[in-house]
């Protein structure tokens, strides 16, 4: 019997590689990727800001508030973005710590991408400003998938925040997540 050694090399790995995900910053071509996850309803339900209702739109929020910001990047899957995740920093006597938030695309939630893009913030974040202390992130009472991401990515549950946030004109319960630069370390 005569094998096609050309079908399958001889080393081959039949697992299923991972795929690479990184962090970027933003550019204005992105903007059909963006439209994708800021025009979902699924994804800005958990938003103060209501999903994106054209690609002028989103250029717009890119060119005034994703690329004048000071850490906003790009989630990217392979190299394409997926998502977004930022932090904002603390002013004047709370610049020890940052606020951080995420979205991903809808196709892209439960794989595991958000908790490593997390992971990978983070390091960034604590690397890039050495002064931080303490990360923190809130996460809708209702949204228990952005808990999950939270806890896998080592920030602990503080408490949670009644009528904390206002969303689409109610107010809401948060959790508070908190990951100190001096705590457990990431897992």
């Amino acid at each position: 019997m005569q094998t096609d050694s050309a079908a399958v090399p001889p080393n081959h790995d039949h697992r299923k590689q991972e795929p690479e995900i990184t962090l970027r910053p933003f550019d204005l071509s992105d903007v059909g990727a963006f439209m994708t996850w800021a025009s979902d309803p699924r994804v800005t339900r958990f938003q103060r800001r209501g999903p994106c209702t054209s690609e002028e739109d989103a250029r717009r929020y890119l060119a005034d508030h994703v690329l004048p910001h000071p850490w906003y990047r790009a989630i990217c899957v392979d190299g394409r973005p997926v998502g977004s995740i930022n932090a904002k920093p603390g002013q004047g006597e709370e610049r020890f710590k940052a606020s951080i938030a995420y979205r991903l695309a809808y196709q892209h939630w439960g794989r595991g991408i958000a908790t490593a893009a997390l992971r990978a913030a983070v390091s960034s974040l604590l690397e890039e400003w050495p002064h931080l202390d303490r990360l923190e992130a809130i996460a809708e009472v209702e949204n228990p998938a952005s808990q999950r991401v939270l806890e896998k990515a080592g920030f602990l549950r503080e408490g949670l925040l009644r009528k904390y946030v206002m969303l689409h004109g109610k107010s809401r319960d948060v959790v508070m997540y908190s990951l100190l630069a001096a705590g457990p370390k990431l897992r």
